[in-house]
């Protein structure tokens, strides 16, 4: 987490020295700060440092995938003439157990149309999941646990 602010930094460095803070010269300074910290590579930069740099743009990516899909669905789902839901609550195992990373999914997963984050579990074992077509929960099930939840292990573990 240092190391991206430290980059962070470093583009924002790069912007005042050149006089321009135009998107295309932060997204420069960005990727030259990357690059000149990879070779510094400790403390701050390392090759762990560009693979999860990699893994959160990969995750956002996903999101925005997931977003478009879901919102797709529904609509699609709304303007049929007969609407043939199974709305429903369903218990999601958790594999992810920081606060961060449950909080992450669970945030994720209710900005995605169709789907509510409804409780987590005293435990934090579990996350209840609303959907709006709960006829196939352990399809879902899948498709959270193959998609959001392995893209936040892969990034911030």
């Amino acid at each position: 987490m240092i190391a991206l602010l430290l980059n962070v930094l470093l583009a924002i460095a790069w912007a005042t020295v050149t006089g321009s803070a135009s998107p295309h010269n932060l997204l420069f300074g960005f990727v030259v700060a990357a690059l000149c910290l990879s070779v510094v590579r400790e403390p701050y930069g390392s090759r762990g440092y560009l693979r999860r740099s990699r893994s959160i743009v990969l995750l956002g990516l996903l999101f925005l995938k997931e977003l478009a899909i879901s919102a797709l669905k529904v609509a699609a789902t709304v303007l049929t003439p007969t609407m043939r839901l199974q709305p429903g609550i369903f218990a999601f195992p958790l594999t992810v157990d920081r606060d961060f990373e449950i909080t992450l999914l669970a945030n994720m997963i209710t900005l995605t149309p169709g789907t509510l984050s409804v409780d987590v579990s005293d435990d934090r074992k579990t996350l209840y999941v609303h959907a709006l077509d709960c006829s196939d929960p352990e399809g879902t099930k899948r498709d959270i646990a193959n998609g959001f939840e392995r893209r936040i292990l892969e990034a911030f573990r």
